[in-house]
């Protein structure tokens, strides 16, 4: 496997050694069925870890989002969970073995249950060191494997409001919290101050280990709510460290121009990948156009696996859920070859 970088003239990406122009076409494995995270039977049920590989790629992915919760890989505020470090090598070398790049994904607090007390009795300061500590562990891990597409610093990190907010969690969706505060004061600082110096942080943590792996931070996209919106976490000043755009878009039935047009503002002059997108709001056959027509925005696209194939879905006695997953996993596979072809 090659090392994945930005091309050169900054439109897209491509493989480290040959140049030749790579498009993301992926899927998150941010769950399976049951709802259960990676970290959660990584341990007693690594054959199904593999087995969950060798269908993803099947599936015509090259590009696997893996979210990783801190309060698993940090014992203390310094010290790591040295088990889970191991696992997460093992999961290095499957992604290598398996030819599947990894999107790896921290910081998470997805499962309230797993937060450590002290973690969550941090103030703003030592919370920011604590992930610096959790990035500098991980990119000292990673840095010699080709198979890390990216380092995603949070998942849809959010600033406070001008009043001050006194829960750093937010946005509780199906028992799973995938909103996160990074400060809960402005304390005199702009919004864009906060986010350029907690970005710098990690950015410093993890450059401190790995010189050459892709940074970035997938964020909501919230021009799709308030066109006049500007990139927060991806500003000329603010993300001017990060190496390309990440954003998150469920584009509504019937509202696929507004769609769009939130995407060309994230257009800032790097690569853009829309690193979460689902028929949740619309059809599939919705879903098939807003990509299509999204061709020379994005440059690459992460969908969702939940451990289960689209032959799986489709037995009997299957939801209108599970019928709406299996059809789009199999346009999914349909559309690899075509959305690949640029490898």
């Amino acid at each position: 496997m090659e090392v994945i970088r930005v091309s050169k003239g900054g439109s897209g990406f491509a493989l480290g050694a040959s140049h030749t122009p790579f498009r993301p076409w992926g899927v998150n494995y941010d769950h399976d069925a049951d709802g259960r995270l990676i970290e959660d039977y990584w341990h007693d049920e690594w054959a199904t870890v593999e087995e969950d590989f060798a269908e993803m790629k099947q599936l015509g992915a090259n590009v696997v989002r893996i979210h990783l919760q801190l309060g698993k890989f940090m014992a203390s505020p310094a010290e790591p969970e040295v088990r889970e470090l191991a696992r997460l090598r093992d999961l290095l070398r499957l992604a290598e073995k398996t030819g599947l790049y990894l999107d790896l994904t921290g910081l998470g607090c997805y499962h309230k249950a797993d937060v450590p007390a002290w973690y969550a009795a941090l103030e703003e300061a030592e919370r920011w060191k604590t992930q610096a500590r959790f990035w500098t562990v991980v990119a000292g891990l990673c840095v010699s494997s080709p198979a890390v597409f990216c380092y995603d610093l949070m998942n849809e990190p959010i600033l406070p409001g001008s009043n001050g907010e006194k829960e750093w969690l937010a946005g509780e969706f199906g028992g799973k919290f995938f909103v996160q505060r990074i400060a809960l004061e402005e304390k005199g600082r702009s919004r864009e101050e906060i986010a350029a110096a907690w970005i710098g942080a990690m950015v410093s943590s993890i450059r401190e280990k790995d010189p050459d792996h892709l940074i970035t931070v997938g964020v909501i996209p919230w021009a799709t709510v308030f066109p006049k919106a500007k990139p927060l976490f991806h500003g000329p000043e603010t993300g001017k460290l990060l190496d390309f755009v990440s954003v998150h878009f469920y584009p509504e039935s019937g509202k696929l121009d507004q769609a769009l047009d939130a995407l060309r503002v994230y257009d800032v002059g790097k690569p853009l990948l829309v690193e979460e997108v689902f028929p949740l709001k619309c059809s599939g056959t919705d879903l098939e156009q807003f990509i299509a027509r999204a061709d020379g925005i994005a440059d690459g696209w992460v969908g969702f696996y939940w451990g289960r194939t689209a032959a799986e879905y489709a037995g009997e006695g299957g939801s209108i859920a599970d019928s709406l997953i299996g059809d789009w996993l199999r346009r999914f596979r349909q559309l690899a070859p075509e959305m690949t072809s640029g490898e």
